[in-house]
C-alpha cells in the first residue's frame, strides 16, 4: 500500500462528512415534502367531509397530522443532530489532524449567523404549528360542533386533542434548542 492509498483518520472524517451530508440532504428533501403531503391529504379530507356531510371523516385529519407531524419532527431533529456533530466533533477533530488555522466546513457554522435566521426559524415554527397543530384541532372542533357526535367518537377525538396537545409540546421543545 502506498502512502497515497493509506487509509488515515483525516480521510475516514471526509469520507464520514460525505455520507452524513447525503443523509442530511435526503432527511431535508423528506422533511419538506411531509409538509406538503400532510396539507394535500387533510386538503383531500375536507373536500370528502364537504361532499359527504359526514362530520366524522374530519378525525381522520387529527391521525394524518399526528403521524406525519412525529415524522417530520423527528427527521428535523435528525437533521439538527446531524449539523451540531459536524459543527461540534467532525470539525473539530479535522482542524486538529490537519493544523488548520480556522474553522473546518465552515458553511455549517457560517449560515447560523444570518441576521434573519432567528425570524425565519420562528417563522417555520409557526407553520409547522399551524399544519400540525390548529388546522387538526380546527377539525376536532368542528365535529364537537356538529350534529353527529357520538360517545365513542367523542372520546376518541378527546385522546387526539390530548396527541395533539403533546406533539405540540414537542415542537415547541425541540424549536428551543
Amino acid at each position: 500500500m502506498t502512502a497515497a492509498e493509506e487509509i488515515t483518520e483525516s480521510r475516514l472524517l471526509l469520507a464520514e462528512y460525505d455520507r452524513i451530508k447525503e443523509e442530511q440532504k435526503a432527511r431535508i428533501g423528506f422533511r419538506d415534502n411531509l409538509l406538503y403531503f400532510t396539507l394535500a391529504a387533510s386538503t383531500a379530507v375536507l373536500a370528502i367531509t364537504v361532499q359527504s356531510g359526514h362530520a366524522q371523516v374530519l378525525l381522520t385529519v387529527p391521525v394524518i397530522c399526528l403521524v406525519l407531524g412525529w415524522t417530520y419532527l423527528v427527521n428535523d431533529e435528525k437533521i439538527s443532530a446531524i449539523a451540531r456533530y459536524i459543527r461540534d466533533q467532525m470539525g473539530p477533530r479535522l482542524a486538529e489532524l490537519s493544523d488548520a488555522r480556522g474553522t473546518v466546513f465552515g458553511w455549517e457554522a457560517y449560515h447560523r449567523g444570518d441576521a434573519s435566521r432567528a425570524t425565519r426559524k420562528r417563522l417555520q415554527n409557526a407553520v409547522d404549528l399551524f399544519t400540525y397543530l390548529a388546522l387538526p384541532m380546527t377539525c376536532v372542533i368542528e365535529f364537537w360542533c356538529s350534529r353527529t357526535v357520538q360517545p365513542l367518537l367523542l372520546t376518541v377525538s378527546i385522546a387526539q386533542m390530548l396527541a395533539l396537545a403533546l406533539l405540540g409540546w414537542q415542537f415547541l421543545h425541540y424549536a428551543e434548542r
